[in-house]
């Protein structure tokens, strides 16, 4: 069931109404990325341009540019999930509107939660994947455990954001946790799908998109079982 929830989210990000949340959500990945990039290069640059062994601030930031280049290719995959995370909040109602009109048109729609709190609980779960990710790229000389980290940590860290995302159009935040509790390993398996986009390049700007539209039709499932089909599902 998972993976058929999996195959309809990929549909859909590809499907022409999704053009415009999907263009605009890899416009704003791509720009913080750029924004972070800079930063590294302009904090590299200015330690160089104090330093003996840097003939000149052109040589210093020449020489920031291109180690902040090299070490972002490196540290992309754990850069990455802090900024989908961040990015999300500002197009999770959008994306879950969207999947709730096509997929489940006979259900009550969901509210959307207000822009300030669903930044805000964007950007609460990026300091925290900031955290955990550092924890994974600091054991970077340890591969296969690095790699362990990264995936158990995120899959956690996105199922959660995700589904609680999604179940908030539906739920206060009492019921919502409660729901992520009961069904905490089918939301931890699809959390690791949700990593599993991260950590691949290029793919991983769809994370926002991709992560949303997966736990609504998670959440929509569950809920039909629990209050015994779509009829039932629709009064809830």
């Amino acid at each position: 069931m998972l993976a058929a929830d999996a195959i309809k989210a990929v549909q859909q990000i590809l499907s022409p109404p999704f053009r415009r949340v999907l263009l605009t959500s890899v416009a704003s990945t791509i720009g913080l990325l750029v924004l972070v990039w800079l930063g590294l290069t302009r904090l590299i640059a200015h330690y160089l341009e104090g330093n003996p062994l840097g003939s000149s601030f052109g040589w210093a930031e020449t020489a920031g540019f291109l180690l902040a280049g090299f070490g972002l290719l490196v540290g992309l995959v754990f850069l990455i999930p802090p900024v989908t995370s961040l990015v999300a909040g500002f197009f999770l109602d959008d994306v879950a509107r969207a999947v709730e009109a096509r997929h489940y048109p006979g259900d009550a729609p969901g509210r959307d939660v207000p822009l300030l709190v669903s930044v805000g609980y964007g950007a609460r779960f990026a300091l925290i994947s900031v955290l955990v990710n550092l924890a994974a790229f600091a054991l970077i000389l340890l591969p296969g455990i690095n790699l362990l980290v990264f995936y158990l940590a995120n899959g956690y860290l996105q199922g959660r954001q995700y589904f609680e995302a999604a179940a908030a159009r539906f739920h206060p935040p009492e019921t919502v946790r409660a729901l992520r509790l009961a069904h905490g390993g089918q939301v931890f398996l699809a959390g690791l799908l949700v990593a599993f986009v991260v950590s691949i390049p290029i793919l991983n700007l769809l994370t926002p998109l991709f992560g949303t539209a997966i736990m609504v039709h998670l959440h929509k499932r569950l809920m039909r079982k629990r209050v015994g089909g779509p009829a039932s599902a629709r009064a809830a």
